[in-house]
């Protein structure tokens, strides 16, 4: 445990800003299982644009680096287009 006041400051900060980035990850995988699991059926394409605004907003955030949201929401939109 630090014994200096900043430091103590930021252990708090950073044990915030991890259970915040946590829950944007969760929600962020459990709506892009959900998205794959609707492939093949007529709510494929809502639930596609379900994923890929948690994406958005996760990179947005900082959870997702930019690139790795880009990636990820290409690879949905391409299993989309296939049928």
């Amino acid at each position: 445990m630090a014994n200096i006041k900043s430091q103590i400051k930021r252990n708090r900060q950073n044990e915030k800003e991890r259970a915040r980035n946590r829950a944007v990850r969760s929600e962020l995988r459990t709506s892009v299982k959900a998205a794959e699991e609707a492939f093949g059926t007529e709510q494929a394409a809502t639930a596609v644009a379900v994923a890929v605004r948690r994406i958005d907003k996760a990179a947005q955030k900082g959870v997702l680096h930019r690139n790795a949201a880009a990636r990820q929401k290409s690879r949905l939109m391409r299993r989309l287009n296939a049928g």
